[in-house]
């Protein structure tokens, strides 16, 4: 059954396309998650819902389109963030319902789509993925991966203290809207596998599981990203075999994965200190004086 899986030519698509964005979404939704922006890649999801939606007005290919609003409104998002302090959330609010509403308008006057055609981008559809979206994916996963990677010094030191990045002279601005737009190129990565409504838990989900047993940034990175891989991959084939929503059960699958390494995270936790105490145990023994033996000092009488 495998074997006729992997030979199905939508399968062989749908199972790249899962590869890449299990690799895509962690790699970029561990930045987000340093910065406190979890829910960030949803409202992007709701921006992106009018360019799907302009791309079936201008018979283009979705993803493209929806790339380009995504990064438009992931901009918008970051600049309202830095300068709209004041009334920010308000702001954003409009944006993220301005945008859901506006996919659901423009694909309704357009003559190819429908509402059924915005189902299957709001919550992710394999079978329907063609080669035009699998070569569309490749080439915007490419680019999360190679900016995730190497910048990862940067993003890292920006997402973790701003003021401290600015002081070594990084530019703060440049590399904040790096990551939105990041973030938003692989939300139109993800939209057609787990859905615009689900991608953000693909970029959060894996990081935290990671977190719960990981101690560096290294490790939580190549971590996240082997979830992510691993849960994609079986999202996929148990959506093949039983016919259920593949965007729905790599989510579950992510959020069953976070719940194991949770339960996994005390045992290890008190496995490292007291493997800590031991080894301080030791080294206090090693420096302990031998009985009758005599320190510097010993003869100063005060």
């Amino acid at each position: 059954m495998i074997l006729e899986m992997l030979q199905s030519p939508f399968m062989q698509r749908a199972l790249l396309a899962a590869l890449l964005v299990g690799i895509t979404a962690p790699a970029v939704g561990i930045y987000l998650v340093q910065r406190r922006q979890a829910l960030m890649g949803d409202g992007i999801g709701h921006v992106a819902m009018t360019g799907v939606g302009l791309g079936f007005l201008m018979s283009t290919n979705p993803i493209w389109m929806a790339t380009l609003v995504s990064v438009l409104g992931a901009v918008l998002m970051e600049l309202i963030r830095i300068y709209g302090r004041t009334r920010g959330d308000i702001a954003l609010a409009m944006l993220f319902y301005g945008g859901m509403a506006g996919g659901v308008l423009l694909i309704e006057l357009s003559d190819t789509g429908s509402t059924a055609n915005l189902t299957s981008y709001l919550f992710g559809s394999l079978s329907t993925v063609s080669d035009s979206d699998v070569v569309a994916i490749l080439l915007l996963a490419a680019f999360v991966v190679l900016v995730s990677l190497g910048l990862r010094r940067q993003l890292f030191a920006v997402s973790q203290d701003e003021e401290f990045a600015r002081v070594t002279g990084l530019p703060v601005r440049a590399l904040n809207l790096l990551v939105a737009v990041t973030a938003a190129v692989t939300v139109s990565v993800a939209m057609r596998v787990v859905g615009l409504l689900l991608v953000s838990a693909l970029m959060v989900v894996p990081v935290a599981a990671a977190q719960q047993i990981s101690r560096s940034f290294k490790a939580t990175y190549a971590l996240a990203v082997a979830i992510g891989v691993v849960v994609a991959l079986a999202g996929t084939t148990v959506s093949y075999f039983h016919e259920v929503p593949p965007g729905a059960t790599i989510v579950m699958l992510a959020i069953a994965v976070f719940v194991v390494m949770t339960a996994l995270a005390a045992p290890l936790a008190r496995r490292r200190a007291k493997a800590l105490e031991t080894v301080g145990a030791n080294e206090e023994a090693c420096t302990a004086p031998m009985p009758g033996s005599r320190r510097p000092g010993d003869d100063v009488k005060v």
